[in-house]
């Protein structure tokens, strides 16, 4: 099994990863846990490239392939191995995030996107995608940390990206919307409700 968490930056990934992770664990599967990019060495000294805040300038284009030469690297060392081996893998972010940020986003050409993400992802593709989705400006009111490279890029950007999620979800049977403005414990009934079909259409 493979399920991603994806939406904008303050939606919750982070903590409904946790809980889904601990809630599998408690239904007797074991549970590879990872993030995109990161994970793997290189891609964690690619993920600082990409996210933290300096003069170095990373045309959109480029960022892209930076974040789906990390993917690769999960891919091969991470996700595909642990699902061969009879894990579930629980990732923070995947190719759907590249579409969103880069090409809703930033412009890159969507179609181009979606080929390099088929080379840099080597088939692997989620089971299902939890997209928590909530109004940009509540999403990005809740990020009370100092704002990383991609996050600082302002409210229309980020409308722009919502979009893209929003209008991708609607083009696949497995991405399925949250609404991520409600409690952490009906988010988390919602994102159960899901796993638990997957896991018994795989059983």
């Amino acid at each position: 099994m493979f399920f991603v968490f994806d939406g904008l930056d303050g939606v919750g990934k982070s903590t409904q990863q946790t809980l889904l992770t601990a809630w599998l664990e408690m239904q007797g599967a074991r549970v590879v846990s990872c993030r995109d990019p990161g994970a793997t060495p290189l891609g964690e000294r690619l993920r600082s490239i990409l996210l933290d805040k300096s003069d170095l300038e990373i045309s959109p284009v480029s960022e892209m392939l930076l974040y789906m030469t990390a993917r690769s690297q999960l891919v091969a060392e991470t996700i595909r191995p642990a699902i061969e081996s009879g894990a579930a893998v629980v990732c923070d972010r995947y190719l759907i995030a590249n579409i969103a940020y880069q090409g809703y986003g930033a412009g890159v050409d969507i179609e181009s996107i979606r080929q390099v993400g088929k080379v840099a992802t080597d088939g692997v593709m989620p089971d299902a995608t939890f997209l928590l989705d909530m109004p940009t400006k509540f999403a990005l009111g809740r990020l009370h940390r100092t704002l990383d490279r991609v996050e600082s890029r302002g409210e229309e950007y980020f409308d722009r990206v919502r979009q893209g999620f929003l209008t991708e979800a609607k083009k696949f049977d497995n991405v399925h919307v949250i609404d991520a403005s409600r409690s952490v414990e009906q988010i988390q009934s919602d994102i159960r409700s899901i796993a638990l079909a997957v896991m018994e259409k795989q059983a």
